[in-house]
């Protein structure tokens, strides 16, 4: 950044507001098969009645009297099944409970697992009667998309029709932890299932996670206990393994010196009416740590369990907590000016002293407890949590979990109207044997659970760390060059596309040594330094991995807090990402030519780079950044009452400095880079996670007026936009020629970033930026009573030029009523 640095600007006025005129469209045309009406409602008719009489005579044998049964759907080979017309919306008595596919492209087959309430039995049989004998205005059967997309039903299996894991996950004979789904977040249904629980001797854990629709319970059982479940409740959706986690330690040797520790706390100098606090949620802190003392205080280390003690067990939660409060703790070492500490630190122990694994305990439940303690413990914080924990296995590759719906349910505020922000680890890769076979091992060992959630902000790692002076390892070489991909960490390149793109960052994660034969080290020259659990012991130890790369992602986030401490979770998060930037390292190795294919290939392996603190604080005279907060209500109802609809896209005119701009050269090119970052509320179960739309309750967009395009052209654009992605063909009508990554490739999950480049006066031309929502589950579920509910977002927009005479800065700071911007002191 050119000469002084300023304080960013925040637009104060609010946006213009423009109401939807999409028209209306024949959607995306479905895969479903042509069909012999008489054979086929016949055929459909009779699967039915056998189905429901096989259901009838499972439920005598178990001696159970239900008041529904479970019946199974499926499509044909590669074509569509019409999953939203398989329940009644109104009746609540014909419920869609999972849906799951088996195979790949035109060997995909759907299924689909509903319950049927016995009074609502002649429902699908009269679908069917209708197909076969009546016909629409436009002369097809009626219900022909529906019926036409079954190629099949019968009664629901007893645990596959309900079963989302992998099915080597699946128990037999030897019990094991399992998560159930129910299909109801009521008291009554919980209470129901608990009951049961108790009355067939089921061991279970405390506590439950509730969703919209759905409440998941923690039990250990074999497939006989699940069969059994099945038969006699009325309440199951759908079963999962339940997941072990682990937390991530370094046993190297460490270069302790006293002498380092009183020296650095003779220079700190702690801000002890800071009302910014990052809780770190893992083993505990040991706060008796000398450089740990000033900034944890007593009160604030707590735990879930009180069993499990407030004590560091393992050391993890204590090397967080050195990089969480420091930073670059041998930067500090090294410094002789004085360091200052501008936030606290807390610490909520979520994991207990081994043997007790913890495995069977569910996630969830356990973060959102440790979150509740802090809370409660003060009141009144700007707080950052950081968790470094994941789970030991990678089988969701961006599915949501119960532990990642609980962060992203946590973080939209959806039970309190709290917006918090999480900041969670990639996970390392699973054998570091493997991650010598770099980078292959870095691009199929995925993201581990809970990191595939929408609203945190996930850190992977890359590293500077390229120099070995251990004399211990002479003939050893670093696995990587500095700037490239660190060997740790794990990425989402193996995702299905319509997840979100993680990580959104990477940090420092440290390299490994090897000697070229297979023998690997975790060297200290290759790691950074933290604090040591035991201070009587030693007072430093070595640090890598995904933990030590999130614990400095909050160690900024905390910066930011501080510097605007008025802003939200939402505006921290999108600035960390909005200030992050590929090292030339990470572009040569996974770059290979300018193709949006290829940039959105980048952001699965290392998101949007690494962010810079001078960036994400400041801005300077030839770059200026501006910020948005605002609220926007996505959804509304139809004035006649009929359904629901799109409200509303928020339009901004953006003050650029048109005649400093225009009197630029020709050849001079300026750069500008939108995020958005909004926090979406998790959704249902598997019913419809294949679905986009299901899981999040809205989605927010972005786009910007072209620079030869009138504003009535744009806003047709957009509206056709939103159009064509609810049809499934996400970024189709946007402008991308200025693009870097483009809007196919910048829109998944809840933040979103991409960089315009252009001429001076192509900029000046291109003042007018729309936000703007598209469906999600407030709409599509509208009777669950979320669809008039509004979304607050940021949005952040910066214009730069490599030019170090020009000031844009000032013109637009004096637009905004700014008359003398002040330089900030380095």
């Amino acid at each position: 950044m050119a000469g002084e640095r300023f304080r960013h600007l925040f637009l104060v006025d609010h946006p213009g507001i423009e109401p939807f005129t999409s028209p209306s469209s024949g959607g995306t045309k479905k895969r479903i098969p042509s069909r012999n009406r008489q054979t086929h409602s016949e055929y459909l008719m009779q699967r039915f009645i056998e189905a429901w009489q096989e259901a009838e005579a499972e439920q005598a044998v178990h001696h159970v009297d239900r008041n529904g049964v479970y019946i199974e759907f499926k499509s044909d080979l590669g074509a569509d099944l019409v999953i939203k017309s398989l329940e009644d919306l109104r009746s609540k008595k014909v419920r869609l409970l999972n849906v799951r596919t088996e195979g790949e492209g035109d060997e995909r087959v759907t299924y689909a697992t509903v319950y049927v309430a016995h009074e609502k039995k002649r429902h699908f049989l009269k679908k069917i009667e209708e197909y076969a004998l009546q016909v629409t205005p436009g002369g097809k059967p009626k219900n022909a998309d529906l019926v036409n997309s079954i190629a099949d039903l019968r009664k629901a299996l007893l645990v596959e029709s309900f079963w989302q894991d992998n099915r080597d996950l699946m128990p037999a004979g030897e019990k094991a932890w399992c998560e159930v789904w129910l299909s109801s977040d009521r008291d009554e249904v919980r209470q129901r299932f608990e009951a049961l629980l108790e009355r067939e001797g089921i061991k279970a854990t405390s506590g439950f996670i509730r969703f919209p629709e759905r409440t998941v319970k923690v039990i250990l059982a074999n497939r006989q206990d699940l069969e059994r479940l099945t038969a006699i409740s009325d309440d199951i959706a759908e079963y999962r393994r339940a997941k072990d986690t682990a937390a991530f330690w370094l046993r190297m040797e460490n270069r302790e010196q006293a002498e380092w520790v009183r020296d650095l706390l003779g220079r700190i100098q702690v801000e002890s009416d800071s009302r910014v606090a990052v809780c770190i949620l893992d083993t505990g802190v040991n706060n008796g740590h000398p450089l740990l003392q000033p900034v944890l205080k007593d009160e604030d280390c707590l735990t879930v369990n009180p069993v499990w003690g407030i004590d560091d067990h393992d050391g993890h939660g204590t090397l967080m907590a050195g990089i969480v409060a420091y930073g670059d703790l041998t930067d500090c070492l090294a410094k002789q000016e004085a360091i200052r500490l501008r936030h606290s630190l807390e610490s909520v122990k979520i994991l207990p002293r081994p043997p007790a694994q913890n495995a069977q305990e569910l996630w969830g439940f356990i973060t959102a407890q440790g979150v509740s303690r802090a809370e409660i413990q003060a009141v009144g914080r700007k707080r950052i949590f950081c968790l470094a924990v994941s789970a030991t296995d990678t089988r969701d590759r961006g599915r949501p979990s119960s532990w990642s719906a609980r962060l992203d349910q946590l973080s939209s505020g959806a039970d309190d109207d709290l917006k918090r922000l999480f900041i969670v680890c990639a996970g390392n890769v699973s054998d570091l044997n493997a991650a010598l076979n770099y980078p292959d091992a870095q691009l199929t060992d995925s993201i581990h659970d809970p990191g595939q959630a929408w609203n945190v902000l996930t850190v992977g790692a890359y590293t500077e760390l390229d120099e070995i002076r251990d004399p211990a390892l002479n003939g050893f070489v670093p696995l990587v060059r500095s700037g490239e991909l660190s060997p740790f960490t794990t990425t989402s390149f193996t995702w299905d596309n319509r997840w979100p793109i993680k990580p959104e960052i990477v940090m420092e994660g440290g390299n490994l040594a090897h000697d070229g034969q297979g023998f690997y080290d975790e060297s200290d020259d290759l790691s950074l330094l933290s604090t040591y659990r035991d201070p009587a012991t030693r007072y430093f130890y070595g640090f890598n991995m995904t933990s030590a790369s999130t614990a400095q992602a909050a160690w900024l986030a905390a910066q930011i807090q501080n510097e605007y401490p008025d802003i939200w979770p939402e505006t921290v998060r999108a600035l960390i990402v909005h200030s992050a930037e590929w090292t030339e390292a990470l572009k040569a190795r996974f770059l290979p030519d300018q193709s949006k294919t290829s940039w959105a290939r980048l952001l699965r392996i290392c998101g949007y780079g690494v962010p810079s603190l001078e960036r994400a604080l400041y801005s300077a005279s030839n770059s200026l950044t501006l910020i948005a907060q605002e609220e926007i209500q996505p959804f509304d109802r139809k004035k006649n009452g009929s359904g629901y609809k799109t409200r509303e896209m928020h339009l901004y005119e953006l003050p650029w400095p048109k005649e400093v701009l225009i009197a630029l050269p020709d050849n001079v090119q300026v750069q500008m880079r939108i995020t958005l970052s909004y926090f979406i509320e998790p959704g249902p179960g598997e019913i419809g996670w294949k679905d986009r739309y299901r899981y999040a309750s809205h989605a927010l967009r972005f786009d910007v007026k072209s620079p030869n395009e009138r504003t009535k052209d744009f806003l047709r654009r957009i509206n056709a936009a939103v159009r064509a992605e609810e049809e499934g063909h996400p970024g189709t009508k946007s402008a991308s020629d200025h693009w870097v990554i483009g809007a196919n490739g910048r829109n998944k999950g809840s933040i979103h970033s991409d960089i315009w480049l252009g001429t001076a006066a192509e900029l000046a031309a291109s003042n007018v930026i729309a936000v703007y929502p598209v469906t999600g589950w407030w709409r599509e579920r509208a009777y669950l009573g979320r669809w008039n509910r509004r979304s607050r977002y940021s949005l952040i927009v910066s214009i730069s030029t490599t030019e170090e005479n020009i000031d844009i800065y000032t013109p637009v700071a004096n637009k905004l009523g700014i008359s003398v911007p002040v330089a900030v002191n380095a």
